[in-house]
């Protein structure tokens, strides 16, 4: 087993040539790499089946099962995702601005790529093929520790997109997993700030406060999703109920799934029957205050720690409010600063939503499960930010890069 420095310096060096590619170089390379998992995706299919046994045998929930399980769509749909990377223009040298100075310098600034990526995320073996192709486009070497419920999996999607690399005489270095894992090399790992120039953890907020606390390298926080959808009292009740059931019951055990309902007291009676028959048909447990259980009683009782809670599972909190205003309170102070949404057919509320709401995304009329680089046209994903440095929301392609400043002179020296 390859050990962290040797990872590390692999890493660096492939930087360095990656820095160098031409744009036709890394399209070659993405296609080959879309290629190969397609051709190979027998044999992922069966690393994966092994990760998916295990992780049923541990007790993990349904929905992250859900999450770990690849098929052949789903491999189809990694495969296009970077495809359509190929598509996509190139950020890397993009000059963003040049401006002359009084003294005849030409100062500008340039889209170059950030070095050495460093991923820790969860049992998302899609997100091994997304990060390589999001880093092989901006010239980015890639270092992945996933979590071990998925490391069948991910040894051998990372071997057959180094295979494809290999095959056409592009750097295999790229991308490297490391195999172990311990949560005692993960955090050596999160200490490799010679080698490694960002660290981004996927995950929940166990594994992302790990990174934050241990980290000596810049972290990029990929928040949890405690998401919020607030029916107004001039809420379209139609619309609402479609968005919510599509919010919540699409897939559980994703970021952007709806965790939290919150309804204004002036519809409640009429509303929160309608979504519960709604929601409960497919098995969502409610848990909810006291205004709500008075409507319906066969609701759970909420506690404090609900109106927080990322739950990834067949369960929903509720809350009545008596204004926008409380909605807007209560969001802000449980968010988890993803994505959080209004229905409301009133312009006035529905832009005091996105004016004070604080999350990286906010809808109006519309579910939160659109917050995903795909959906916004970026390609693939690298994570989906909530913090507020550097980048926010779903992180494509821009993200990755880094600038720096060109001078141009003509022999002037600073008096």
């Amino acid at each position: 087993m390859i050990s962290l420095e040797q990872l590390g310096e692999n890493a660096k060096e492939a930087a360095s040539s990656l820095n160098l590619l031409t744009l036709d170089e890394k399209n070659k390379g993405l296609a080959a790499a879309a290629k190969s998992l397609v051709n190979n995706r027998d044999r992922i299919m069966k690393a994966n089946q092994i990760d998916v046994e295990n992780a049923k045998k541990n007790g993990m929930k349904e929905s992250l099962v859900d999450r770990l399980t690849l098929n052949n769509e789903r491999i189809i749909g990694m495969s296009d995702g970077l495809m359509q990377l190929v598509t996509l223009d190139d950020p890397v040298g993009e000059v963003i601005s040049m401006k002359k100075r009084p003294n005849g310098l030409l100062i500008g600034q340039k889209r170059v790529p950030i070095g050495v990526v460093g991923i820790i995320y969860e049992a998302r073996p899609n997100v091994t093929a997304d990060a390589f192709g999001l880093c092989f486009k901006t010239g980015n070497a890639v270092i992945l520790r996933g979590g071990s419920d998925a490391i069948y999996s991910n040894k051998e999607i990372v071997a057959v997109i180094r295979e494809a690399l290999e095959a056409i005489a592009l750097p295999s270095d790229a991308i490297q997993l490391i195999e172990d894992t311990s949560r005692e090399t993960a955090t050596a790992f999160m200490k490799m700030n010679q080698y490694v120039d960002v660290l981004i953890p996927r995950g929940g907020a166990g594994l992302i406060q790990s990174v934050v606390q241990n980290s000596t390298i810049p972290v990029i926080e990929t928040g949890t999703g405690n998401c919020h959808i607030y029916v107004d009292e001039y809420a379209d009740f139609q619309m609402a109920l479609d968005i919510i059931d599509n919010a919540k019951t699409q897939r559980l055990g994703v970021c952007n799934a709806c965790e939290s309902l919150v309804v204004h007291e002036k519809i409640a009676k009429e509303f929160i029957p309608l979504v519960y028959d709604r929601l409960t048909e497919k098995d969502i447990v409610f848990k909810a205050d006291e205004n709500a259980r008075a409507i319906c009683s066969n609701m759970e009782e909420a506690t404090d720690e609900d109106w927080g809670k990322e739950y990834l599972d067949k369960m929903i909190s509720l809350k009545v409010v008596s204004s926008i205003e409380e909605a807007i309170k209560h969001i802000n102070k449980y968010n988890t600063k993803h994505s959080e949404a209004i229905i409301t057919e009133n312009y006035n509320h529905s832009m005091k939503f996105l004016n004070e709401i604080d999350a990286a995304a906010v809808y109006v009329n519309a579910s939160t499960r659109f917050t995903d680089g795909n959906e916004f046209g970026f390609g693939a994903e690298i994570g989906i930010s909530t913090q507020k440095l550097h980048a926010r929301g779903p992180m494509g392609l821009l993200a990755l890069t880094t600038t720096k400043y060109i001078i141009f002179g003509e022999g002037q020296i600073r008096k």
